[in-house]
């Protein structure tokens, strides 16, 4: 037993000390603010793609709806809006990250007691069921619950109370998807 743990000690890390990483998010978080005027967030880049799609695919439906209202009278195509840079941005960090850390592989981790197809199911299920809640929630985790809390908004700490409660309610149901 000993012997796994030094083993696993010595072991090098695929992955940035938690703590490293939160103090660089909460830098870029402050440089959002300060050059944008605005935090972080992601689910407002889904709605302004999809806002561009139905107003290319559905000219009329998009203007005589009350929803592309707000992007349909924008001067410019709803697509350059900086949400959409920022996840553009975040996508390529991620591969240049995996990359450099040797993490990027075409493969799906998953526990040993399910298949690959049961878990990429079950992550296709949270992945929407987290898109659904960003629209209830006003906001994704980031929009409503990160640059919430660093303007100090009640809205944006009750939003990172619902998302971690949440996620430790559930989490022992779903164990078995990782464990």
């Amino acid at each position: 037993m000993a012997k796994s743990i030094n083993t696993m000690k010595n072991k090098p890390s695929k992955y940035m000390n938690p703590y490293l990483a939160g103090v660089l998010l909460g830098l870029v978080l402050l440089a959002a603010f300060y050059f944008t005027g605005r935090g972080l967030g992601a689910s407002g880049a889904v709605k302004s793609t999809l806002a561009s799609v139905v107003t290319s695919v559905a000219p009329d439906h998009a203007a005589n709806s009350h929803f592309y209202e707000h992007y349909t009278k924008q001067d410019e195509n709803p697509i350059k809006a900086w949400l959409v840079f920022e996840i553009i941005g975040a996508l390529f960090g991620a591969l240049i990250s995996g990359t450099i850390a040797g993490r990027l592989k075409l493969k799906v981790e998953h526990s040993p007691k399910i298949s690959s197809k049961t878990r990429l199911f079950a992550a296709a299920i949270g992945g929407l069921l987290f898109g659904l809640g960003s629209q209830l929630g006003r906001g994704c985790t980031s929009g409503a619950a990160l640059s919430g809390m660093a303007v100090l908004s009640t809205a944006g700490f009750i939003s990172m109370l619902a998302i971690f409660g949440t996620a430790y309610m559930f989490a022992y149901f779903v164990r078995k998807l990782w464990i």
